[in-house]
């Protein structure tokens, strides 16, 4: 398997092994087989080795997880933050898809980073119903990856520019992987000031108009909810 298509690797004719070319896809940067041009400017140019810019950000075969954590309340929101041990274990430092159960109830959900190279989840009100859990409680968990992501929820103002932009611009939206859509939408989400944010729709119509199909120098391990984090890193429970 390459990202490179065959006739880049000097091949005068077709390989007589299985050869797979990622070419022109999103797979290598999904499975963590290799960094865009924006995530490679942020590794410090004496750490961009092999090692560095092929697995440091995700590995595969993730075991299934198995937990107790304590729900927190930050600004109104219960949260669970995972502890260091599991989240260690999961195949990114950035958002992971996952299901599994919390204290037996299923459940599926991106996992969002906190900005210490860990993980946390949002306990919304029907999951917190369902479980019989709230602030203060501890609960159990199984969660193992998604390979198949779930899409994200599109902002209004997001969609209305995608709906009035060209086909081109419309068709890079559906052909990018859903884990990119999630990285398009939580840029947008990650500022809470109306003229950034109108500025980033903006921005995001015209780099996918360039054909970029992730958004630019985005730092994928912060915490970038503007209501949990500062300082990109998600805050401590009182």
């Amino acid at each position: 398997m390459s990202r490179a298509k065959a006739i880049q690797l000097g091949f005068s004719r077709r390989p007589r092994f299985p050869y797979v070319s990622t070419y022109n896809s999103d797979f290598a940067f999904d499975f963590g087989l290799a960094l865009t041009e924006e995530q490679a400017q942020q590794i410090p140019e004496g750490l961009r080795t092999a090692k560095y810019m092929t697995t440091m950000s995700q590995r595969s075969g993730a075991p299934t997880l198995r937990f107790d954590a304590t729900l927190h309340t930050i600004d109104n929101w219960t949260i669970l933050r995972l502890p260091k041990k599991a989240s260690g274990k999961l195949p990114s430092r950035g958002q992971v898809a996952v299901q599994g159960t919390i204290n037996g109830h299923g459940f599926e959900t991106v996992l969002e980073p906190d900005g210490y190279f860990g993980h946390w989840m949002r306990i919304d009100g029907k999951l917190q119903q369902t479980a019989a859990l709230g602030a203060g409680d501890t609960a159990t968990l199984e969660i193992e990856t998604l390979e198949h992501w779930p899409e994200p929820n599109v902002p209004q103002d997001l969609e209305t520019a995608l709906a009035a932009a060209p086909q081109k611009i419309q068709d890079l939206w559906k052909a990018i992987t859903p884990m990119a859509r999630w990285e398009w939408v939580r840029w947008l989400n990650a500022t809470q000031n109306p003229d950034t944010r109108k500025r980033r729709v903006e921005v995001s119509i015209s780099k996918m108009k360039s054909g970029k199909r992730r958004p630019c120098c985005f730092n994928l391990a912060a915490c970038t909810d503007p209501n949990l984090s500062k300082n990109s890193r998600l805050i401590e429970s009182a």
